[in-house]
């Protein structure tokens, strides 16, 4: 299973960094987009919007103000569904979402994940 993480950073102690080692130890196939490039378990952090096939899951850890540039980016790759983290939630995108036929979830992948829900 594919995942993009978007918010994905070098810094060990944050979330969008954390994610990435559990998704590896779940075998997950991860891609990282972030605002600075870097490299997060031998894995790139793009900070620019490459085209991407098959991704099922999109894991949010930037605020909901952060996320209006990824509106159409986020929708046009027509993941399954969007994983809106602690912080993340965001009513406007989820209705755009569901739209279009991607499910929001509001909750965090690192609890999804420990819990074999992921």
């Amino acid at each position: 299973m594919k995942t993009l993480v978007i918010g994905a950073t070098t810094n060990p102690d944050r979330y969008g960094n954390i994610v990435v080692k559990k998704l590896l130890n779940y075998g997950d196939e991860v891609v990282l987009m972030g605002p600075k490039t870097g490299i997060v378990e031998g894995i790139e952090i793009f900070n620019d919007r490459p085209v991407l096939k098959d991704v099922h899951s999109v894991t949010l850890y930037i605020n909901s103000e952060r996320q209006e540039d990824w509106y159409d980016y986020i929708i046009d790759l027509a993941p399954k569904r969007v994983v809106f983290n602690p912080g993340a939630e965001n009513e406007e995108l989820s209705a755009m979402l569901e739209e279009n036929n991607i499910e929001p979830v509001n909750a965090c992948t690192l609890t999804m994940l420990s819990l074999s829900l992921y």
